[in-house]
């Protein structure tokens, strides 16, 4: 039924290779429309993602491991949660990381020869676009205070 709960079996779910070398993700929720996602991540020792923009929210609770970016470090047990419009570059630490993703809307990383990609490789426009419209202000939905 529409308003019945969705259990996941995380276990059973196989880990997907991502755009970034020594990073690989299980998506637990996806919700295209608005551009909702909710992954288990998993970053082998010093794994790196590049130069990226936190397009709205983004909260990580990191269950194993380090996550360093210039920042700071948060370690296994802590939060930290990124404002719409940060950029920046992460690695995991030297003993790789294990932790909990939860995106507004999917990060947009930054290729040398220009282009956006997401978390996949995808064109982010050709995949986000149209959830981040939902997001514009003047549209119907209504936003975080």
């Amino acid at each position: 039924p529409p308003l019945a709960s969705r259990f996941v079996d995380c276990a059973s779910m196989p880990w997907m290779k991502t755009a970034y070398a020594g990073v690989e993700a299980k998506t637990l929720l996806v919700d295209r429309s608005s551009g909702l996602l909710t992954v288990l991540l998993k970053m082998a020792p010093n794994a790196k993602l590049p130069d990226h923009e936190h397009v709205l929210i983004e909260q990580t609770y990191l269950l194993e491991g380090a996550l360093v970016c210039g920042e700071g470090t948060v370690t296994a047990g802590n939060f930290v949660w990124r404002p719409a419009g940060s950029r920046h570059e992460a690695s995991a630490g030297p003993e790789g990381n294990l932790s909990v993703a939860m995106f507004q809307l999917p990060n947009k990383f930054f290729q040398t020869d220009g282009r956006e990609l997401d978390f996949l490789g995808n064109d982010w426009d050709k995949a986000w676009g149209a959830a981040a419209n939902s997001h514009a202000p003047g549209s119907a939905q209504v936003k975080p205070g």
